[in-house]
């Protein structure tokens, strides 16, 4: 048994987009679209070069993994919502695979969270 979520070794990211936007935190993200209600999805980066982490958009093998999760609409219609100032509402990565139960994929020593529910 697997305990951590594996890459698939043949993948298409159908469902969501990347979407560039002002946000504090990030510059680009994963957004997942129904209607006009949104859903932005971040995934933390790192530089070994340079020692920097960052927020973008999530890895293109799980974007319609997360998307065709039997519980994906019941987790977006409770927190996806329209764009203030051009910002959707946010989750992180990790937020959303615990949500849905979906098996985590690996942390990372560098990686960091949030404690707060919005981003």
């Amino acid at each position: 048994m697997r305990y951590h979520y594996e890459k698939p070794k043949i993948y298409k990211a159908v469902y969501g987009t990347i979407y560039a936007c002002d946000h504090p935190v990030y510059a680009q993200c994963t957004l997942y679209q129904i209607g006009d209600k949104g859903l932005a999805v971040i995934q933390q980066r790192y530089s070994k070069d340079t020692k920097q982490t960052w927020w973008n958009e999530i890895d293109p093998w799980l974007v319609d993994a997360l998307y065709l999760h039997p519980n994906f609409i019941e987790f977006f219609n409770e927190r996806g919502g329209k764009p203030k100032d051009g910002i959707y509402p946010t989750v992180s990565i990790r937020q959303i695979m615990w949500a849905l139960k979906m098996k985590p994929i690996q942390k990372e020593r560098w990686e960091t969270n949030f404690d707060r529910r919005l981003i």
